[in-house]
């Protein structure tokens, strides 16, 4: 992969695996929108049926209703529809004049599904994006534009600097891994990457890192709040972000949010999916995924095998990213929500709003001024079931072997629908990413200067719980350097230790001795807060300004069993 590393350092982007935008994918998608948005219909009212049953359908719609008049009531948002308060109104008639048809069953069962359709269609038209060419070249060429202009001047933190430096969004944002691998896969199946999410530059430069690959744009769903914001909904709506609304737990919705990404995996399109659902809010690596879309993946693979690829690429990969910042720029806001939820003080709040634009300069004017590290880190590919493929994109088991992963979709020599055992095959696929997710993170200084601190002042203070350590008062928040070096020495053996064996990455800079990962991890750590996390009180002390915060960023290392080393 270093070959890849010196292209993109160069400021040269990667050749595009399909160089015609009009034939990408996404493209093709796009162009008979309607006739994508007929099959999500169908198939969403398909599956009710199956599940639900006629007589049930109309349990299903009063449930909706239900859910739906509270989320108006009590979580309204500026990006919301405006006529959706007459919708339901609407429907709540129609449910209550039911009654009047209730005795001819077939009038009954037909009138339920003319006004489950009405739903179905309003939610596909809520998800549906687009994907505008036009709009896409604007944004390849804005975006570098835009950072590496904010990149020269904060180089020399003048606008004159902007004439003499010549810095690039390449120089900042590294991309590792296995790309050369996911290139050319991207022309032997659909790709699904599923990417750790920890701040809301995620997608951008997640959109980024694609486009410098060469790979075709990919879909996603992005959350509807992130749409609240006008400039930014406007080009979300036209890069293939379908919009996602996690106030809406009723069944209709999810079912049909469902059929969405489905068929757009059978269409061949590559997709894009946040599995832990939303941000890390503790700042841990994602434990516990959302198995929801990684479900419609199932499917759509086991429809290619049985009737064929629509796209003429019958495989679907799965391919982890690790997103790895030294620092995040909603870090105090994400802790503060997750110790809330925890700590059942009071309900927790979803997002509203994505963060300010004012924010949003600061922190990437903070991060390439002060050079700090972005990475994005590409996982080994694997299949549906966890399996690592080769170049060719063949399944490979434990010991390398070829098999055939149709076989798991098999019963009685037959490609069969069975959910349970599909729901098992999701779950594990969920475990198996995960367990990606920790073998290809980069450790950064800052994420073990961290935890090294929290985890001493954790052992300072044995007869407290969490919540009482995070309120210890400050003139106590204090370590010796010299038992602080001891111990970081041996987390540092530890980790160096698993990355020997392929347990973990280790970023670059962990080469040096303590003293400079010491300094190195502060420096960075600290650059965006106000509160530091950990600071030099002197030569001889470390303190901390904010033990939220650095209880936060201590969590990356989380799962790695490195608190034994502190017993």
């Amino acid at each position: 992969m270093e070959s890849v590393q010196h292209y993109i350092q160069e400021g040269i982007l990667y050749e595009p695996v399909i160089p015609d935008i009009h034939d990408w994918p996404i493209a093709k998608l796009f162009r008979k929108k309607s006739a994508f948005l007929e099959e999500v219909i169908e198939e969403t009212l398909a599956q009710l049926n199956r599940k639900a049953g006629a007589k049930g359908i109309i349990d299903v719609i009063e449930k909706t209703m239900y859910l739906e008049r509270i989320r108006m009531t009590e979580e309204p948002w500026k990006v919301d529809p405006k006529d959706e308060s007459r919708f339901w109104s609407q429907i709540k008639k129609e449910l209550v004049t039911n009654e009047q048809v209730e005795a001819n069953p077939e009038a009954f069962v037909t009138r339920n599904n003319e006004m489950l359709e009405r739903i179905v269609s309003r939610y596909a038209h809520e998800i549906a994006s687009t994907f505008k060419p036009g709009s896409y070249h604007f944004a390849k060429r804005f975006l570098p534009l835009f950072f590496s202009t904010l990149l020269n001047a904060s180089a020399g933190k003048t606008i004159r600097s902007v004439i003499y430096h010549n810095v690039h969004l390449q120089e900042r944002v590294n991309l590792v891994g296995e790309t050369e691998a996911i290139r050319n896969l991207s022309k032997r199946g659909t790709i699904v990457l599923v990417p750790t999410h920890l701040s809301n530059v995620d997608s951008i430069l997640v959109g980024w890192g694609l486009h410098a690959l060469g790979l075709p744009a990919f879909i996603y769903g992005a959350g509807l709040n992130l749409f609240n914001t006008q400039i930014l909904g406007y080009f979300m709506n036209r890069l293939g972000a379908y919009k996602v609304d996690r106030r809406k737990k009723n069944p209709v919705y999810r079912e049909t949010l469902n059929a969405y990404s489905t068929i757009a995996l059978l269409e061949g399109v590559h997709s894009l999916f946040f599995p832990g659902g939303t941000r890390s809010r503790s700042g841990t690596i994602e434990k516990h995924l959302k198995l929801g879309l990684l479900g419609t993946a199932m499917e759509a693979q086991r429809r290619n095998f049985l009737q064929g690829a629509r796209s003429g690429r019958e495989k679907i990969f799965v391919v982890p990213l690790v997103m790895s910042y030294h620092f995040t720029l909603e870090a105090a806001s994400l802790i503060k929500q997750h110790l809330t939820r925890v700590g059942q003080e009071q309900y927790y709040i979803l997002d509203g709003q994505p963060a300010s634009y004012t924010k949003f300069l600061r922190f990437v004017w903070t991060t390439f001024s002060s050079s700090s590290d972005i990475v994005l880190a590409f996982g080994k590919p694997m299949d549906i079931f966890g399996n690592f493929v080769d170049d060719e994109g063949n399944s490979l088991d434990h010991r390398g072997r070829l098999i055939d992963v149709k076989e798991y979709f098999m019963s009685r020599g037959k490609i069969t629908e069975d959910v349970q055992r599909d729901h098992e095959y999701t779950r594990m696929l969920g475990s198996r990413i995960v367990e990606r997710y920790h073998v290809e993170n980069r450790v950064f200084s800052s994420h073990l200067v961290a935890f090294v601190a929290f985890q001493m002042l954790k052992r300072k203070f044995p007869s407290l719980d969490l919540f009482g350590l995070l309120r210890i008062p400050e003139d106590e928040r204090t370590l010796p350097m010299g038992a602080y070096r001891e111990a970081l020495e041996r987390v540092l053996a530890r980790l160096r230790y698993l990355s020997d064996r392929s347990k973990v990455h280790l970023a670059p800079h962990l080469i040096n001795d303590a003293a400079t990962i010491i300094e190195h991890g502060i420096k960075n750590l600290g650059i965006y807060h106000a509160k530091r996390p950990l600071r030099y009180q002197n030569e001889h002390t470390l303190a901390s300004d904010s033990m939220n915060l650095l209880y936060y960023y201590h969590n990356r290392l989380d799962g790695y069993e490195l608190e034994s080393l502190f017993d």
